[in-house]
């Protein structure tokens, strides 16, 4: 059997490329309710120097080095900002679960939970009636504009379920 020796405790420290890949552990329940890395995710969720917009979510933080970069010259900057759906409501199921938990973060992560959801579908809807799609992605920037394929009811269709608040 393999174990790993830790020679220091590990320390807790900002990756430069924050973004959804950062927030897996929490997406998928794993931190404690109680844990202070919670609170943490938390306070990075909704920092609207990362992540957070007025429309969800974005897909990679406004301070990495890549954020809104091509991916190549051809290739606009795909994952690199913009708010997916399918990823906003991953984290919504997040907060809504942890909002349900008993612990000392439970009132935040509810407080984070009503305004994110707002935000996403104030947006989309909006955006619907603007132009009768829904859409990929949408821009993280001032105007919350659909972007990529549309008619896309795939993952935006998840819209549905954000607004019955059913987690699955």
């Amino acid at each position: 059997m393999l174990t790993r020796d830790v020679l220091r405790q590990p320390k807790l420290q900002f990756v430069p490329h924050f973004g959804y890949v950062s927030l897996f552990p929490f997406i998928m329940k794993l931190i404690p309710s109680d844990s202070p890395i919670l609170r943490k995710q938390l306070e990075l969720i909704h920092n609207e120097d990362l992540l957070w917009s007025d429309h969800g979510l974005r897909s990679l933080a406004t301070t990495s080095s890549f954020y809104m970069k091509h991916n190549t010259e051809h290739d606009p900057p795909y994952w690199r900002g913009s708010v997916w759906i399918n990823l906003n409501y991953l984290i919504l199921s997040a907060l809504h679960h942890y909002s349900q938990d008993e612990g000392p973060y439970s009132s935040t992560a509810n407080l984070i939970y009503t305004e994110l959801r707002e935000n996403l579908i104030r947006n989309i809807v909006k955006r619907f009636y603007e132009s009768g799609y829904l859409w990929e992605q949408y821009d993280n920037m001032a105007n919350g504009k659909g972007k990529g394929a549309h008619p896309f009811t795939g993952w935006t269709s998840l819209v549905l379920l954000i607004m019955g608040e059913n987690y699955v």
